[in-house]
């Protein structure tokens, strides 16, 4: 049996994790991080949505803080999302570094899109929506949300369409809920499929010879500061100058 994107993940990046150790790990509203003993640190989108109630929202073993990184990387693989987002953020800590195939600039500068083009968005970007409405011939937005945008489609409505684009944007959430892989098989035939968000691991092996062609998320710059403004709520716009978007391209199948 293939093994899922997530498990490909954990296990690409259980070397980088031998011998690390976790000292932080803020759960926030927005999103959740994870420092690391050499300062790296990396975050994923928190599904508060879909937190369980009580007073105690994280129910995976404490405390965190201390753990060998492994232990937390393979949170990853759990269905709870709450320890999945743990895990993903652990992911990007040992993997979203400096790295001489990464590059900066704009997403959609860096994909190949034609003004004939349909193109599918699984998750809903705003700040990319106008620019890509200007560049193709048609835009769907998949959304899973209890309060969705206007003029978006049900999530579940992305698996039937997106065999039908020429190129999709995907939410790295995705890797979160564990939808990622029927995503990518549903967009096989597209030209461009894009991971995209804070919560991007930039694991090329982890996506080689899949539909994956970029891998679009950030590289976190100021640990301790970025630590605080998630604990406070914050999320990816006030990341800015205490992370930076980078881009690398993938060998698809």
């Amino acid at each position: 049996m293939a093994r899922s994107i997530v498990e490909r993940i954990v296990e690409l990046l259980a070397p980088e994790a031998e011998g690390r150790r976790v000292v932080d790990v803020r759960i926030g509203l927005g999103y959740t991080a994870v420092q690391l003993d050499d300062e790296a640190a990396g975050t994923a989108y928190t599904f508060r949505d879909d937190v369980p109630g009580g007073c105690n929202v994280f129910v995976g073993k404490r405390p965190l803080a201390g753990r060998p990184a492994h232990e937390l990387l393979a949170g990853l693989l759990s269905s709870n999302p709450l320890e999945a987002a743990v895990g993903l953020a652990a992911a990007n800590a040992l993997v979203n570094r400096p790295h001489p195939d990464f590059f900066p600039g704009d997403i959609l500068e860096a994909m190949t899109l034609r003004p004939t083009d349909r193109v599918g968005m699984v998750g809903y970007f705003a700040p990319v929506i106008p620019d890509l409405e200007k560049k193709v011939g048609e835009l769907l937005i998949f959304e899973q949300s209890n309060r969705p945008e206007p003029g978006t489609l049900p999530a579940d409505e992305a698996l039937r369409l997106l065999p039908e684009c020429d190129a999709v944007l995907i939410t790295s959430t995705a890797l979160i809920n564990h939808t990622i892989d029927a995503l990518l098989a549903a967009a096989q035939n597209c030209r461009e499929v894009v991971l995209l968000g804070a919560s991007t691991p930039l694991c090329q092996a982890a996506f080689d010879r899949t539909p994956v062609t970029l891998l679009s998320g950030i590289v976190v710059d100021s640990p301790a500061e970025l630590l605080r403004v998630v604990s406070e709520g914050g999320g990816m716009p006030l990341f800015k100058g205490l992370a930076g978007k980078v881009n690398c391209r993938v060998r698809r199948a």
